[in-house]
């Protein structure tokens, strides 16, 4: 009986309900602290002329004339673009990336370790370094100002941390699974396609979501290899309300920079329990 009323004072004890208010308390003033620029951002982008607190009050104008863009294409133009390239470069990102960590995770082959290693490798190998020897390349290959340069290279397996993130998910498969398909007259890509890949759709989604936010917001890429305004994508259509002179549309480039982030949102809302089942069980928590 002193047991439990001891269980029962403990429970109901001031402190550890301080201790959790404090908690909720510092978790709502970070996340004020978080949420403040985007709403300052969605207020700006209904104020006239982009300022908050201008006596031409809340309108859509903005919202308008920022679609309408200033390239002569509209803005619409370049989500259309950058959905075709997100797009592209997710498909080929899972396709290879997958392989690869198929490769490396079930598949016993000499210097399997050193060439593991190599591609951990590559992340430590600033993008910036590649930069020169990639646009000669795609130069001379005649693929400037094409998509080909920034959707192509996802193909091959280059982003060593995808394959690195799905081999440690397919570490975690048992190689029982394997051996029981390979009785049943499967190879490697039998059981790839109709084993791993169904038990693996927790890391393709996070794969494919952190695949999708960069190549939305990728803006050096399309700035090296773009040349014609209307295969602009969107951060470079973004850029287009500013010009040399000093001379900008701030209402326009709230207004669509809002817009911009709709896409992300909302796949990250759609694949959400997926992403973080994919990174808990992948040892990147």
């Amino acid at each position: 009986m002193k047991t439990s009323y001891s269980t029962t004072a403990a429970l109901f004890h001031p402190r550890p309900r301080a201790g959790k208010a404090a908690r909720h308390l510092l978790i709502c003033l970070l996340l004020i602290f978080l949420l403040y620029p985007l709403a300052v951002l969605l207020l700006a982008s209904f104020s006239d002329g982009g300022v908050i607190g201008s006596p031409g009050g809340l309108t859509l104008e903005n919202y308008r004339a920022g679609w309408q863009g200033d390239g002569g294409s509209g803005f619409g133009r370049y989500f259309v673009n950058s959905s075709l390239i997100s797009l592209a470069s997710i498909v080929g990102t899972l396709l290879s990336c997958s392989l690869a960590a198929y490769t490396f995770a079930r598949i016993d082959f000499p210097g399997r370790r050193v060439l593991f290693a190599l591609m951990i490798g590559t992340l430590l190998l600033p993008k910036q370094v590649t930069v020169v020897p990639q646009y000669v390349m795609f130069n001379t290959l005649g693929m400037v100002d094409t998509y080909w340069p920034l959707t192509i290279t996802h193909y091959f397996a280059v982003d060593a941390f995808y394959t690195f993130l799905m081999v440690q998910f397919i570490r975690g498969i048992s190689p029982s699974l394997d051996e029981a398909a390979r009785i049943d007259g499967c190879g490697h890509f039998g059981i790839f396609f109709r084993i791993i890949v169904p038990l693996s759709f927790p890391a393709l989604a996070t794969t494919a979501a952190f695949c999708f936010i960069h190549s939305w917001n990728d803006f050096l890429g399309p700035l090296l290899y773009l040349n014609d305004p209307g295969s602009f994508t969107v951060p470079l259509g973004l850029r287009q309300f500013m010009d040399s002179t000093g001379n900008s549309n701030t209402g326009g480039l709230l207004a669509m920079s809002v817009l911009s982030l709709v896409p992300l949102i909302a796949f990250f809302a759609v694949a959400q329990r997926l992403i973080t089942e994919g990174i808990s069980t992948t040892g990147l928590k």
